[in-house]
């Protein structure tokens, strides 16, 4: 995938999480999974509170929906596009999952695990090793981020 198509795509993670926080007050973060040909094979958003499953987030919602659309758990070739670092668990789904790429807006320095604070995607001692690109359209995801946990405690949002 070209540049242009990873921003293209993280748009679409953006207006994922968009509707994560309008449509059910969740935290803002979404993902979309798309085939080596550009297909969309599964997309989410973090459900974790509403659905009360801590394992809800927007990368294992997207990777669950994908999973049933190939009738596989191998999700091979595939870029996955999340507009926050990967934390450890869903890394790992990825890994396990064989995951070709993951493309992330946002880092997380307190729990990413795409090179943030721990480097899971690219350990050695996997075996499968999942091409990381980090930083697309970060600004936006950041500001959404910011903004949703601003107004959680009262503070005016960040323009």
């Amino acid at each position: 995938m070209s540049v242009a198509d990873d921003e293209t795509w993280m748009k679409h993670a953006l207006a994922l999480a968009e509707r994560a926080e309008r449509e059910e007050d969740e935290i803002p973060v979404g993902a979309v999974l798309v085939s080596a040909q550009g297909e969309v094979l599964g997309e989410g958003w973090n459900r974790n509170i509403g659905d009360h499953d801590p394992s809800a987030h927007a990368e294992i919602v997207a990777m669950r929906a994908a999973g049933r659309k190939l009738g596989n758990h191998r999700l091979v070739g595939s870029t996955l596009y999340v507009t926050l670092e990967p934390c450890a668990m869903c890394a790992m789904a990825m890994v396990h999952a064989r995951v070709a790429r993951a493309v992330f807006a946002a880092s997380d320095p307190k729990t990413g695990a795409a090179g943030s604070v721990f480097d899971l995607l690219a350990d050695p001692r996997h075996n499968h090793r999942v091409e990381v690109r980090g930083g697309v359209l970060a600004d936006e995801a950041g500001r959404r981020l910011s903004n949703y946990f601003r107004a959680k405690r009262g503070k005016p949002p960040l323009d």
